[in-house]
Order: structure tokens, then C-alpha cells, then sequence
């Protein structure tokens, strides 16, 4: 499948190193994909399976988890890659395949591996 995005920005940039991405990294029911997509405000991880097109587990700090978290926003992310690594223990997921969602891998996001390294998952 081939997309082409044409025009300027961030947006448009992400959007191209999304699908650039995305034409190598494909999860599997061995090795699904880790799927980061982040806003201003808010982090959200998914687990899936591109076979079956099935989201096995996701965690985003708009869940229960996270009412009266304190700490800042890299904090929160971290804490969203442990919690979504222990979900993905509890259902018989180890491997992962990252996919940072055409985002740069710093901060928040390269913050989501780290607390899913953490938790228990290899990336």
C-alpha cells in the first residue's frame, strides 16, 4: 500500500514518518505491536495484532489508573509503559514490536519503551 501525503509541517512529517514506518513494522500474533500515540496532554499505548486486526491490550493515562496521579507528563508515560506491560504479562504477551506512531523516539515516547522494558517486555 503506498500513501502519499504531500504539503509542509509537523503534522505532515509525522504523518510520512508514520507510513514509512509502518511499512516495516507489522505485528504478529508472535510478536505483536506496540502502538505509542501521544497528544499534548495525554499518552495512549495499544497492543496488536495486524493478523486479526485485534487490539489485545491497551493502557492510556485517561483510564481510572490514572486519577490523582501526580508527577509530570514523561512520568505518566513511563508509568503507562509499566502498566501496559503488566497487562500484556497477564495475557501472554513478552515480545513486542515498537512502533513509535511517526513520532520522534524521545521523551514521552522513548519514555513508554522504557517503562515497558521496565515492566517486562522485550522490544
Amino acid at each position: 500500500m503506498t500513501v502519499q501525503i504531500f504539503g509542509k509541517g509537523k503534522y505532515v512529517a509525522r504523518l510520512r514518518r508514520h507510513a514509512r514506518i509502518r511499512k516495516k513494522v507489522v505485528g504478529t500474533p508472535e510478536r505483536p505491536r506496540l502502538v505509542v500515540s501521544r497528544s499534548t496532554r495525554h499518552m495512549v499505548a495499544q497492543i496488536i495484532d495486524d493478523t486479526k486486526g485485534m487490539t489485545l491490550v491497551s493502557e492510556s493515562t485517561l483510564h481510572n489508573d490514572f486519577k490523582g496521579f501526580e508527577g509530570t507528563k514523561t512520568e505518566a508515560a513511563k508509568q503507562v509503559g509499566v502498566l501496559i506491560a503488566k497487562k500484556a504479562l497477564e495475557a501472554g504477551i513478552t515480545k513486542v514490536v515498537f512502533d513509535r506512531g511517526g513520532n520522534k523516539y524521545t521523551g514521552r515516547v522513548a519514555a513508554v519503551a522504557d517503562g515497558a522494558r521496565e515492566g517486562g517486555l522485550a522490544l
